[in-house]
């Protein structure tokens, strides 16, 4: 029987800690929250392994360390409303909500939003509300967000999205280009936003974040 807790325990020691993520609030979410219940059952066994792990096709929960990096980009504070984009069966939301005041959890696939919405609430995590919808479209009603974070790449990030971060706000995406990522950070400034690179990371397109194709005649 996989002894979770120490499972745990290895994954900050051996993937988190070493790729220079350090701060207390990030390592006390990333032990306290029991990153198995949020995979599928079969996959249990290797929830704390250093991989993507597929929750649907071209849907996956990020590996450790590509979390971890983004939470330490974010760099969220306890009274931050924060937007997840694409939040499977709910593990990254609850992660942020040991730091943020409130998350907003969108989530396209039905069945993993209602998995979702049960798990968390089994797990006992309260400021954390799973909608069910587009991810390109975000939850606008429920904004303005003072982070967004993206569970998996980008091609391209429509304005519907960035319109509801607030004036000074992050936003953490994945942004993907053929077989190569980088993870960026973008600001929102003067009401564009002002992109950094941060890391390189690979993941799958986000339903609503691929380029559109583009027709031409002959």
């Amino acid at each position: 029987m996989t002894d979770f807790s120490a499972a745990r325990t290895t994954m900050v020691d051996c993937q988190v800690r070493p790729s220079d993520v350090t701060k207390y609030p990030i390592i006390d979410a990333l032990l306290t929250v029991e990153r198995e219940e949020f995979v599928p059952t079969a996959k249990r066994g290797v929830a704390y392994m250093g991989e993507h792990i597929v929750l649907a096709p071209n849907r996956v929960l990020l590996d450790p360390r590509t979390f971890a990096k983004m939470l330490d980009l974010a760099n969220i504070q306890p009274s931050e409303l924060v937007l997840d984009l694409g939040c499977g069966l709910g593990y990254s939301s609850a992660v942020i909500a040991k730091m943020a005041e409130a998350v907003v959890a969108v989530e396209s696939d039905e069945s993993m939003a209602a998995e979702a919405t049960e798990v968390l609430a089994h797990s006992g995590v309260d400021n954390v509300m799973v909608q069910h919808g587009d991810l390109a479209a975000g939850a606008a009603k429920h904004g303005p967000y003072c982070v967004i974070m993206l569970q998996g790449a980008a091609e391209q990030i429509p304005a519907t999205v960035t319109d509801q971060l607030k004036p000074g706000g992050r936003i953490i995406a994945i942004r993907q280009s053929g077989n190569t990522g980088h993870c960026k950070i973008g600001y929102k400034r003067d009401g564009g936003i002002d992109w950094r690179n941060a890391f390189d990371a690979t993941a799958p397109i986000l339903p609503g974040f691929g380029k559109e194709i583009e027709f031409t005649f002959g």
